[in-house]
């Protein structure tokens, strides 16, 4: 298929990311059909321009393609095998791409399944960038399959992603979005711990990320979070409990594979303290009121 071509695509969870992903496939041509519980968020995405599925299966079965954006390996299951699920609707002409973020071993387990009970196959497409990068269609995916789904998948992801690539077979997508978090998750807190050592110090924490650009330290969080730490700017940007759900399936899979990971351990520690201290479904800048000693308003 032609870069540009229409594809017909079933989104199926309209929560933040879910959304994004449906808006920038409804403008960039595609036949987009959504299903989510909540109706109001079907509603605006008819609106832009969405077809309203009254189910999975009537969204699957009207698409070539079918994106997941769920939460939990759990629902993404009862979608994909639940009653009027993707699997009543699929077949071997038909691809899954999974952009939820979920335990690797439960993707390869399922995608197998799926494929051996219907012919449709599964690409693990987990992301990092956001809403903003999926708005741009700059989405940094990582993907877990066949070389040739991947490349079926293609079609759709070259829509929505700036560096799309194959890490490995089913799977492995997943494994890679677990590193892609293990980074994130230490870096916030390594900007945390920076802003208040500034501050200490006397130094204007806002000045830092222009006077280490370029240097060994830089990074893009340490670029786009560390003056957002620093003014204590709790705007939404990414959940903290997200965070220590993906960092929960990161210490499982480490658990399970026997791999040490002491500081990403007191990293999740961190996030269980903050969602303790009911700050879950809030931005990660509230790690800042962990080491203001709560004390920041």
């Amino acid at each position: 298929m032609q870069k540009g071509s229409r594809a017909t695509v079933a989104v199926i969870g309209a929560g933040i990311m879910g959304t994004a992903i449906a808006t920038r496939l409804i403008e960039t041509g595609h036949s987009v059909h959504v299903f989510d519980l909540d109706r109001e968020k079907v509603a605006s995405l008819a609106a832009k321009g969405a077809t309203a599925a009254g189910s999975v299966q009537e969204a699957v079965a009207a698409s070539d393609f079918s994106i997941l954006s769920l939460n939990h390996a759990n629902i993404v299951r009862a979608v994909v095998f639940g009653d009027d699920g993707v699997a009543s609707a699929a077949s071997a002409e038909k691809l899954l791409i999974d952009m939820s973020s979920i335990d690797p071993a439960d993707t390869a387990e399922m995608a197998a399944r799926l494929q051996h009970e219907t012919g449709m196959a599964w690409v693990d497409c987990p992301l990092s960038g956001r809403v903003p990068g999926a708005l741009a269609g700059k989405l940094t995916i990582m993907a877990g399959g066949s070389a040739e789904d991947f490349e079926r998948a293609r079609h759709v992801m070259q829509h929505l992603a700036a560096n799309y690539t194959l890490m490995g077979v089913s799977g492995a997508g997943q494994t890679t979005k677990l590193i892609n978090q293990l980074f994130c998750a230490v870096l916030f807190q390594a900007v945390a711990e920076a802003v208040k050592l500034a501050e200490a110090g006397g130094v204007d924490a806002a000045a830092i990320p222009a006077a280490l650009a370029g240097g060994r330290a830089d990074s893009r969080i340490l670029q786009e979070f560390m003056a957002k730490f620093a003014a204590r700017d709790f705007t939404p940007t990414g959940r903290i409990d997200n965070m220590l759900k993906d960092l929960d399936s990161l210490q499982a899979f480490a658990l399970k594979t026997k791999t040490p990971l002491p500081l990403t351990g007191s990293v999740v520690e961190v996030h269980r303290l903050l969602c303790a201290a009911g700050l879950g479904p809030r931005d990660s800048a509230e790690m800042m009121r962990l080491l203001d000693g709560f004390s920041h308003a």
